[in-house]
């Protein structure tokens, strides 16, 4: 490996880590309750009481994969689905009668691609899919993907990852336009999704009428929440300056309302500043547009700590992109001022749903969506010995030839 890699390169990535991970932006570990760019910091909510709540947490999320043949032939399959959770219990939001399967998915039925044309049949049979037939007719009543998607047909079909990276996306946006529509989506219920609330795939107008009908007609919560971002990168330097002063100075005095000390723990949230999102993604990224133009979606970056890892910090931090109807009402009208009660009620509410063992830190509505839906390593495996199933059984193909049609050659050397 050594003489594939230059040392010098990696000598480069270790220092620009080193530099980025050292960065200072200046802010106060004190925060001001006038300044949301500076450290918002409230106790997090009691554990006994963090399902005692009428709020329902839907959480959605999408997956693609795909494999080639040595004969040329390649399944590439994409799905999104979606979780609730009540009163700390999954609810069923299926018709199916199995007992463990309780959220709702979407997977197509075109996943063979030989050629071109099957590439553009994936495309096709993606804007039939019922949530996103019904999603575009809300963004465009015209069914015009012209209007709606900045890319072209042939353009997202030049490559199946570009293809099925494309179908997972839409279909998750359009899941979330499916589950405000529900009838058991109540006022105030939550909606996470896994990301940020832009998009590459999606004009930023259509968005935004998403982001206005959830916020204002819906009177829903949207949040994309994410650990991995160069975000946290940029400010990791900030986020150890701030968990050793809530751990070592702010605890100590903090006038805590629980009395058990283990119960006691300091949550932060705070806007994530212009200058941190300009390194974070470059000064030409529409990612840093806090407007409802000139950008690739409609949200708000923030970093908040929803629960304590012990000596993990960064760890901790999650980037939360917040629906900018919710966090600046009056941004059509060009009024600039933060809903800071709205925030606050946002992030607490989040709380209820990180103190999970296994993923503290992190609203565990979003691993179970991801668990639900991801299509996992042994995709190859499982799918393969799918189709040789059906092929034997429905098509009374001969075992010979059905091993040599999955015959992998690389693995023979």
């Amino acid at each position: 490996m050594e003489d594939l890699i230059p040392q010098a390169a990696i000598d480069s990535v270790a220092q620009h880590i080193n530099v980025r991970n050292n960065k200072q932006y200046n802010i106060p570990t004190v925060g001001n309750d006038t300044n949301i760019e500076t450290p918002q910091i409230f106790e997090i909510i009691p554990f006994e009481q963090i399902d005692k709540t009428d709020l329902k947490f839907f959480a959605v999320d999408g997956s693609y994969n795909s494999h080639s043949f040595y004969n040329g032939v390649t399944i590439g399959l994409y799905r999104g689905g979606y979780i609730c959770y009540h009163s700390g219990k999954q609810i069923r939001l299926n018709d199916h009668n199995d007992p463990v399967i309780l959220g709702q998915s979407y997977t197509p039925l075109n996943i063979l691609i030989t050629c071109d044309q099957h590439l553009f049949s994936i495309y096709d049979e993606l804007l039939t899919l019922p949530p996103v037939k019904s999603f575009m007719e809300f963004l465009q009543p015209s069914l015009d993907p012209d209007k709606i998607f900045p890319l072209k047909r042939e353009v997202i079909c030049s490559t199946i990852s570009t293809l099925l990276s494309f179908c997972q996306e839409i279909l998750e946006w359009s899941l979330i336009y499916e589950i405000a529509c529900r009838a058991e989506t109540k006022q105030g219920d939550f909606i996470l999704k896994d990301g940020t609330l832009r998009s590459l795939n999606i004009k930023q107008e259509c968005l935004v009428k998403l982001g206005e009908f959830l916020s204002n007609e819906k009177n829903l919560v949207l949040v994309g929440i994410t650990k991995h971002s160069s975000i946290k990168m940029e400010l990791s330097y900030t986020f150890k300056q701030i968990d050793s002063y809530l751990q070592d100075k702010l605890k100590p005095q903090y006038p805590f309302k629980q009395t058990d000390p283990k119960s006691q723990k300091l949550c932060c949230w705070f806007e994530v500043p212009d200058p941190v999102l300009l390194n974070a993604y470059g000064s030409g990224s529409m990612f840093v547009k806090k407007a409802l133009t000139g950008g690739r979606g409609f949200g708000l970056f923030f970093v908040a700590r929803l629960d304590y890892v012990e000596k993990l910090q960064n760890y901790d931090w999650v980037v939360a992109d917040v629906n900018i109807f919710d966090a600046i009402p009056g941004i059509k009208q060009n009024d600039p001022t933060k809903n800071v009660d709205k925030l606050k009620t946002i992030f607490y509410a989040l709380t209820r749903l990180t103190q999970e063992h296994y993923i503290l830190g992190y609203p565990y509505p979003l691993v179970e969506a991801h668990n639900f839906v991801t299509l996992k390593a042994d995709f190859k495996e499982e799918i393969i010995n799918r189709v040789k199933h059906s092929m034997y059984l429905t098509q009374q193909m001969d075992n010979v030839d059905i091993e040599n049609m999955f015959l992998d050659i690389h693995s023979r050397f």
